[in-house]
């Protein structure tokens, strides 16, 4: 993946190390169950850069910029991440 420009909404180095253990073993869980039938392509901090980018800003899931995931990827996870509890577990609710 090519650098990108950050946003103000993204995760400082910081902040990451705070949660990066925890979405890679949940991602991690859930490869080992089989879940999802994908080998993942998108890293896991983008992802939540563009989560915090939606919040942030408030625009529809479908106006992210072309330089984060694809929004249908960006929104599989955060309905995961909300219905398993995870955003609950970090304090990002």
């Amino acid at each position: 993946m090519s650098e990108r420009r950050a946003y103000p909404s993204d995760l400082s180095d910081a902040r990451w190390a705070l949660v990066e253990a925890r979405l890679t073993a949940w991602r991690q869980a859930r490869t080992d169950a089989g879940v999802g039938g994908r080998v993942a392509a998108h890293d896991l901090r983008e992802i939540l850069n563009a989560i915090l980018y939606v919040n942030r800003t408030g625009i529809a899931w479908r106006y992210l910029p072309h330089d984060l995931p694809p929004h249908q990827t960006v929104y599989a996870y955060f309905a995961a991440w909300t219905k398993e509890g995870i955003f609950t577990e970090l304090n990002y609710h």
